[in-house]
């Protein structure tokens, strides 16, 4: 009897469970079966496509009594259930999930990584422009997914940035603010930042509490963008409500470094079609290595999702963060007078690296964003989406804070002393913009499946910037002790002695603040045709109508001037790119692209030499001068290996800029007359410092990353960048007519030509996982106007990183981190001038990250 095959009924019994291996008896089984059936036959399909397919031929099962034979209710459930897996698997075939390993993934999840591999980033946020996966986009882009922002424990955009290979941190030369100011593939990108593709226009400190994902775009892209994105742009994802499940997080921070901070995070699902997403953030901290120096932080988000019918999506969110705490300007620069003596920071000559030389009874900064958004998306047909954007947005600059410069060196060197330099600045920065765009989906007769977009855009950027009164600025000479105003000369080097001092406040703005105003109307179309999953064409064009106004107060020989300056631009831009997939896991590509600098574009600036515009120069003269213009060309290949769950991509790459601007200091206006284009303030006498447009530089390099998971275990994150630049074209004379000989052939200033970092993780157990990250940079070399023509630099480092995480049940995480493991001394930036300071990076630091899932 063993060897007797059970009837087709009993072998279903069998499938959905017996008294003897489940517990259940028939009759219960025969219940619930005959509950399916009757929710089948009602007409519940919606329900019922959620069931997991049945397997109906199930495993020998040992013959039954004839009186186990089943009932017609359980018949009519069995052919209920085998119906529900027939539509269950032809809706799978017709309509793919976006996240096909999805199931049982939380709701906060980064929706544009790859489910089964969080550090691998598999779209970008602006599916219109990109349509195409990473895989076949054909363009270097790091995307920095939320595992990668919680394993980095990176809680603001700058610290994100600085542990990314390619990318190196600047300061606020040339009247610009101190803040987020970062250089891609070598090309100043401080105002080349968006937030959900929106540009965040103005000098800012971000935070990530608001976070999901951080894009880092390399290369040209104005006809995606608009103006600048010469390097490359900076896109911030926020987190967005969602309608999937409702969740609550909190993470707790308590560091060495006196660090307190509690984010929430917490979901709501309101009803099907409707969910609110609220956060909010509490920071009180200071920094690991460097005396009396604050970083406090609050802030709050609230966003939205509603779909009141399939075809229409509404979202909106509004971000609120201010930042507040005693700034750090940094360390000065020894110089010495001999070449034969190589120079550096002071705390490689024996200062203590914790020295503070600021005044903590004086200086300070407050940084605040306020950023609301409302995006519109309507499904007009299954082919075409049409969109509206509108953002709204302010954010300040308000700091006074101290410039250690001018070392004057001593025998012995510890005797030598400095100024202390006061830098004020009061900027306002609202913005109103509105993006309408349309996405088609069509296939013309050669099979291309085309993706097109077309948009209309306008921004409206304004900016008043403003000093206090009883500062001057970094450029006045003199002192006046205690009262607060002029800079302090005298200062030990070694032991900054007065720290401490009971500086007067000043006692509010000058009110003769600098107004900026740029009004931009833009127009775009771009196509993505996709053949075969083969060749894939990717093109667009965009045309940026550049409106600049700006007013403000100066001295000219020393009388007080009021002046206006104006500029319109019309700047056409474009990309093509070819994309071949030898391989579905692997592609292939070439693109071309070009982007504009207008004058006025670093919206913060108020020196033309660094991307601002002076509006007291005018008169006689203008400065006036047309749109810097960028071309780059980029061939490279990307792979998805390891069951494709780790992207792979290399590129090479070459930009090149045209009609860049040059500083020249000359002996006199007669000088200043013979340098073809020179630019000076009318009425100028004795020395000069003029304004050139014409220069060329040249940026190529070798562009390596790596995202995601080699095996179940273990996760990858990093890259390697290695880049060579070179000024091709400089209208400086030689060095016996002005300052500085000419820039031809010198490298780039503030660029770290070789840089790398990676992020790895193992997990040991269900329980443990350890991992740990390595940062490299190159030397960095200081300059005049991007060129390394100072003979300063700062030097290359190594920093390393670890963290454990233990999973204490399916709600609690606790996470140990330590940073910069070694303490090494290293510094994050340097000011171009011939009397620099540098920026000292933090020491050593750990942090111990409660973190709270339900």
């Amino acid at each position: 009897m063993s060897n007797v095959k059970a009837p087709r009924s009993l072998r279903f019994e069998a499938a959905i469970g017996s008294a003897d291996d489940t517990g259940y008896s028939a009759t219960k089984v025969s219940a619930v079966a005959s509950l399916i059936a009757v929710a089948s036959f009602s007409g519940a399909e919606a329900q019922q496509t959620n069931l997991p397919p049945v397997n109906v031929d199930a495993p020998v099962a040992r013959p039954r009594p004839v009186s186990s034979k089943p009932t017609s209710d359980q018949v009519r459930a069995r052919n209920a259930l085998r119906r529900a897996a027939r539509r269950t698997n032809q809706q799978a075939q017709q309509a793919p999930v976006p996240f096909p390993n999805a199931g049982g993934l939380p709701a906060d999840r980064d929706r544009y990584a790859d489910p089964a591999a969080p550090y691998k980033g598999d779209r970008l946020q602006a599916s219109g422009k990109y349509p195409e996966p990473i895989l076949n986009t054909p363009k270097s882009v790091t995307v920095l997914t939320k595992d990668v922002l919680e394993d980095k424990n990176a809680t603001s955009l700058k610290s994100a940035i600085l542990s990314t290979a390619g990318v190196t941190l600047g300061t606020g030369e040339g009247g610009n603010a101190f803040g987020d100011r970062f250089f891609i593939r070598g090309f100043d990108a401080r105002n080349d930042i968006f937030i959900d593709g929106v540009r965040d226009a103005g000098v800012s400190v971000r935070e990530n509490f608001f976070t999901e994902q951080v894009e880092i775009l390399r290369g040209p892209g104005s006809s995606f963008a608009g103006r600048g994105t010469t390097g490359g742009a900076i896109n911030i994802v926020t987190k967005q409500a969602t309608t999937e499940n409702s969740f609550y997080n909190m993470d707790t921070t308590f560091g060495t470094d006196r660090t307190k901070r509690v984010t929430l995070d917490v979901n709501q699902v309101i009803s099907p079609t409707l969910a609110i997403r609220a956060g909010g953030l509490f920071q009180d901290a200071g920094v690991a290595g460097r005396s009396y120096v604050t970083d406090n932080r609050d802030g709050a988000f609230v966003a939205g999702t509603w779909n009141p019918v399939d075809a229409v999506k509404i979202t909106g969110n509004y971000i609120h963060t201010e930042l507040t705490g005693i700034p750090d300007f940094g360390v000065p620069y020894y110089r010495p007078s001999t070449a034969s003596t190589a120079g550096g920071p002071f705390p490689d000559f024996g200062v203590n690296r914790n020295n503070f030389y600021g005044f903590v009874n004086r200086d300070f900064f407050r940084t605040g964003q306020d950023i609301g958004t409302i995006n519109a998306e309507v499904q007009v047909t299954p082919d075409l989406v049409i969109s509206n954007k509108i953002r709204e947005s302010r954010s300040t600059q308000n700091y006074i804070g101290t410039l250690p410069e001018s070392p004057v060196l001593t025998n012995p060197l510890s005797a030598s002393t400095l100024s202390l330099n006061p830098q004020s600045r009061y900027q306002v920065t609202d913005v109103f913009a509105n993006q309408t765009e349309a996405t088609y989906k069509s296939v013309d007769g050669l099979g291309f499946k085309h993706t097109t977009t077309a948009g209309v855009e306008y921004d409206n950027e304004r900016s008043s910037i403003d000093k206090y009164l009883g500062l001057s600025s970094e450029v006045t000479t003199g002192t006046s002790a205690f009262t607060g105003s002029g800079s302090l000369s005298g200062v030990s080097v070694f032991n900054p002695q007065y720290t401490n001092i009971p500086f007067q406040i000043p006692s509010g703005l000058s009110g003769q603040a600098t107004k900026i105003g740029i009004d931009t109307v833009s127009g775009y179309v771009m196509d993505t045709a996709n053949w075969n999953d083969f060749v894939i064409l990717n093109g667009g064009v965009r045309y940026d109508d550049y409106q600049l106004t700006t007013s403000g107060y100066g001295t000219v020989n020393g009388v007080s001037t009021f002046g206006k300056q104006s500029a319109d631009f019309g700047m056409p831009n474009f990309n093509v790119g070819l994309t071949l997939k030898p391989l579905p896991n692997g592609s292939v590509y070439a693109a071309y692209a070009t982007s504009s600098n207008p004058v006025g574009a670093e919206f913060d600036g108020t020196s033309t030499a660094y991307g601002g515009i002076n509006p007291v120069l005018n008169g006689g003269n203008t400065q006036i001068f047309g749109p810097e213009k960028n071309k780059a060309i980029e061939v490279g290949t990307k792979w998805e290996l390891f069951d494709r769950h780790l992207l792979v991509t290399a590129a090479l790459f070459q930009t090149e800029k045209e009609n860049a601007r040059e500083a020249q200091n000359v002996g006199s206006t007669t000088a200043a007359a013979a340098i073809p284009g020179c630019v000076y303030p009318a009425g100028t006498t004795g020395n000069v410092s003029c304004i050139t447009a014409g220069a060329a530089y040249r940026i190529r390099g070798i562009d390596l990353g790596v995202g995601g998971k080699i095996t179940d275990k273990w996760s990858v994150f990093g890259g390697l960048v290695l880049m060579q630049s070179e000024v091709t074209r400089s209208l400086a004379p030689p060095a016996n007519t002005i300052l500085y000989s000419s820039n031809v052939g010198l490298p780039l200033a503030n660029v770290a030509h070789q840089s790398f970092s990676m992020l790895t993780k193992y997990q040991l157990t269900d329980m443990w996982e350890l991992g740990g990250q390595a940062v490299y940079r190159s030397k960095v070399y200081g300059g005049t106007l991007l060129a390394a023509n100072q003979g300063t630099s700062i030097p290359s480092y190594w920093r390393f990183d670890a963290f454990a995480e233990a999973k204490i049940d399916k709600h609690w995480t606790m996470k140990l981190f330590v940073n910069n493991i070694f303490d090494k001394r290293y510094y994050d930036a340097l000011y171009q001038s011939a009397a620099p300071f540098v920026l000292e990076a933090p020491g050593r630091a750990a942090y111990l990250v409660v973190s709270a899932r339900y």
